[in-house]
């Protein structure tokens, strides 16, 4: 499994309600997390076959942003 990671404006339990369709459709139920008690708002997915680019759309579709994090 590959493990990705985002910092993201992705900031409550309401947020991530709203971007769970697109990233279940994308990478999968179970595959991802948003630490949103994290002050970076850490984005993870884990899952094969899944690029950073679809995960950026992905999240940019449902109204949010996210870059890459080391």
């Amino acid at each position: 499994m590959e493990t990705l990671k985002f910092k993201t404006n992705i900031k409550c339990t309401g947020c991530v309600a709203k971007v769970t369709p697109e990233l279940n459709n994308t990478v999968g139920e179970q595959n991802w997390n948003v630490d949103v008690e994290n002050p970076d708002k850490i984005l993870t997915i884990v899952a094969d076959g899944v690029d950073s680019k679809t995960v950026l759309e992905a999240v940019n579709k449902a109204g949010f942003k996210a870059e890459a994090f080391d």
